[in-house]
């Protein structure tokens, strides 16, 4: 037996060009928009080949499945938010926050699709949209807990009100794209003074968690 024979899963190397990774990154954004609004079980790959004119067996060559692709975009379509969600340092906290979750209802605006299979697991409760949720979860979390409390290092407690602020608004997000009755200034709005909520009720139970000034209730 042949010991240096490459597994037949082995990615070729030539897939790391320069010219690959364009074609790769061109493929992902022709799928952003083919899945903006439809689920993964809308579109078979004959469907996704044709409608994005390129041979089916270019996008196996790439992502060597349809799930492949598909957590390929929606790795992708995720990856815009988390780096908007973690920058914006030199703002001031409050104007964070509102940046923060208005490019969020945007996202789930834009690619409701994407995100309904992100919140609620993926395909079959698929382990890696999970872990994309929880990147994305555990980034806005940070983000406030940074802009709240000037670090990130919070204790349980104080993480736990901000984790459940952040379930809470995955949920009035799902419903809002669904039953789009608000307007995403008033949704954003909402979703923010939620925030406050949370703050005050964790700084009740632990003092040590001083709510910010525009979130105080004596404001």
């Amino acid at each position: 037996m042949n010991s240096s024979r490459q597994p037949a899963t082995e990615r070729p190397r030539a897939r790391g060009t320069d010219r690959s990774l364009a074609r790769r990154a061109e493929l992902i954004a022709i799928g952003r928009k083919l899945f903006a609004d439809r689920s993964y079980d809308a579109l078979s790959m004959d469907d996704i080949a044709r409608q994005a004119q390129v041979a089916k067996g270019l996008i196996y060559y790439y992502f060597q499945s349809k799930r492949g692709y598909y957590l390929a975009i929606v790795e992708d379509s995720v990856a815009d938010l988390v780096t908007f969600a973690s920058s914006g340092h030199a703002h001031a906290p409050v104007n964070r926050v509102h940046r923060t979750m208005d490019a969020y209802l945007r996202f789930a605006e834009h690619n409701q699709a994407a995100y309904r299979t992100i919140v609620s697991g993926g395909v079959g409760f698929d382990a890696e949209v999970q872990a994309i949720r929880d990147g994305v979860r555990e980034v806005i979390v940070a983000t406030i807990a940074e802009g709240a409390y000037g670090r990130q290092d919070i204790g349980p407690l104080a993480r736990m009100g901000l984790f459940g602020w952040v379930c809470s608004v995955e949920g009035a997000t799902l419903d809002w794209i669904d039953r789009p009755q608000l307007s995403r200034d008033i949704m954003r709005e909402l979703l923010v003074k939620m925030l406050g909520g949370a703050m005050r009720a964790i700084e009740e139970l632990d003092p040590a968690y001083v709510t910010p000034e525009p979130a105080r209730r004596d404001n």
